[in-house]
């Protein structure tokens, strides 16, 4: 499944999985693949909080495009999550 399919709260906890076990980051995996399909559910709550910080677009995101737009889909990232 290409992973735009997956929700975005699922695609940053895999992003923050890899990071964390592939030796291409932080971890010393060099195939993690395997890894990051386990242990992503272990990481939604970082992804949720990276999320929730980016509900506000900064100045350039802001002045690129409609901020109230951004914050509403964003916001169905996050409703989207289901314990």
């Amino acid at each position: 499944m290409p992973e735009s399919y997956r929700p975005l709260v699922e695609r940053v906890a895999r992003v923050l999985a890899g990071a964390a076990h592939s030796s291409n980051a932080e971890g010393s995996d060099p195939s993690a693949g395997d890894k990051v399909d386990l242990v992503w559910h272990e990481h939604v709550n970082q992804a949720l909080a990276v999320l929730h910080t980016m509900r506000e677009p900064d100045e350039a995101m802001a002045a690129a495009g409609d901020a109230d737009t951004w914050r509403n889909m964003i916001e169905a990232a996050i409703a989207q999550h289901v314990d």
